[in-house]
């Protein structure tokens, strides 16, 4: 009998040392996970009226041990990731959004920062930060088209400057005399960086300045050539622009390798959004017959990304009456979703992404109750 004893304690520690390896990978800093968020998809690819990221933060330290997906986070949603032993919950839509003045019970935004702050429930929101990510809610939309070939409606710029400032200025220097003189004045400006080259002209070689300016140090520069005059010529001033960013921006233009009929589309768009109804408006002198190549698709709400965008279809969830008006007398056809149903089904695909980025180190599920508010009746 005392040899068998002996022997379970072997095992014994095996098992606490496998429970300790277990729990030390069912948890992340909040802090380390928020980065690795905006890793996944940069919160700057957001429009700048959004308010995305941290919305609300327990105390630190917060580890985070079940990420909570929502499309919208109401008092149910709310209750539901309760129940779930929730620690964050990344809502795709911000539960905060107007400012809030006071924290009470007596609205529902309100009360949901109350929970989760007695909860130790944090709340982040990404928004249009997944709309524009090359991963994200439309290029999800898109695959419900059937193969094709997509860019961004409206591409994101880089949140940075190539290079520093945010214009350059360029001139030749007269005489080279006045070389020094003139690249030590400028450097002399805060927020300038000088680089020079040669440059012909009138069969004369004279040397030219290339300044990157921030736009306070523009004006410093501006003043200092107005009062100089003489040293200089042949002067332009460029307003530099942040790169476009390749498959990253908001909507979707989306070309079909074949053709389809408009009723083989809807077909397939009801069975990629799990939907039994869409409404649809057919654009002038169009019918369910008619052929459809090009597809513009915005989810949520379309009309200003949508607007002026030739296409065959607009695919979105939802359109003030007048552009829906505007679209179809174009022979724009039209297909409406409802809001966040044109969104909601990407957290699936979110699940499965998150989950392989960060390395299943913490557990992801996605709300059951989350839904549409509103219904075919």
């Amino acid at each position: 009998m005392l040899s068998s004893r002996v022997r379970l304690v072997p095992t014994a520690v095996r098992l606490v040392h496998s429970l300790i390896r277990g729990s030390s990978r069912s948890f992340m800093d909040l802090q380390a996970l928020l980065s690795s968020l905006n890793d996944f998809a940069s919160l700057s690819f957001a429009e700048s009226w959004d308010n995305v990221g941290l919305l609300v933060e327990p105390s630190p330290p917060h580890t985070v041990n079940t990420l909570f997906l929502t499309n919208d986070l109401t008092e149910e949603v709310m209750e539901e990731a309760l129940q779930k032993k929730a620690d964050l919950i990344l809502s795709y839509h911000p539960p905060i959004f107007r400012p809030m003045k006071r924290i009470t019970w007596k609205t529902w935004k309100e009360r949901l920062v109350i929970r989760a702050l007695e909860n130790r429930v944090g709340i982040y929101s990404p928004h249009t930060a997944y709309d524009a990510a090359p991963q994200g809610v439309n290029n999800w939309l898109a695959k419900g088209l059937g193969v094709c070939t997509s860019r961004p409606i409206h591409a994101s710029r880089a949140p940075d400057y190539p290079t520093e400032g945010t214009h350059r200025v360029e001139f030749n220097v007269t005489h080279t005399q006045d070389l020094d003189k003139v690249i030590s004045a400028v450097k002399g400006i805060a927020g300038v960086s000088v680089t020079s080259f040669s440059a012909r002209t009138d069969d004369e070689e004279q040397t030219r300045l290339s300044l990157n300016c921030t736009q306070q140090a523009l004006m410093e520069v501006v003043a200092f050539l107005s009062q100089n005059r003489q040293y200089y010529q042949k002067t332009e001033i460029l307003s530099l622009e942040k790169p476009l960013l390749l498959h990253t921006g908001m909507g979707r233009l989306c070309t079909l390798d074949e053709s389809v009929s408009l009723a083989t589309m809807i077909e397939q768009i009801k069975r990629h959004l799990k939907l039994s109804h869409v409404r649809l408006a057919l654009g002038v002198g169009k019918t369910l017959e008619s052929p459809v190549k090009v597809v513009a698709v915005c989810a949520g709400s379309g009309s200003s990304v949508l607007q002026g965008t030739e296409a065959d279809l607009y695919l979105t969830g939802e359109m003030s009456h007048h552009d829906v008006l505007d679209a179809a007398s174009q022979g724009i056809n039209v297909i409406l979703c409802e809001h966040s149903n044109t969104e909601r089904g990407f957290l699936s695909d979110l699940r499965d992404m998150l989950g392989a980025y960060l390395e299943d180190k913490i557990n992801i599920i996605v709300s059951e109750i989350d839904r549409d508010p509103l219904h075919v009746v």
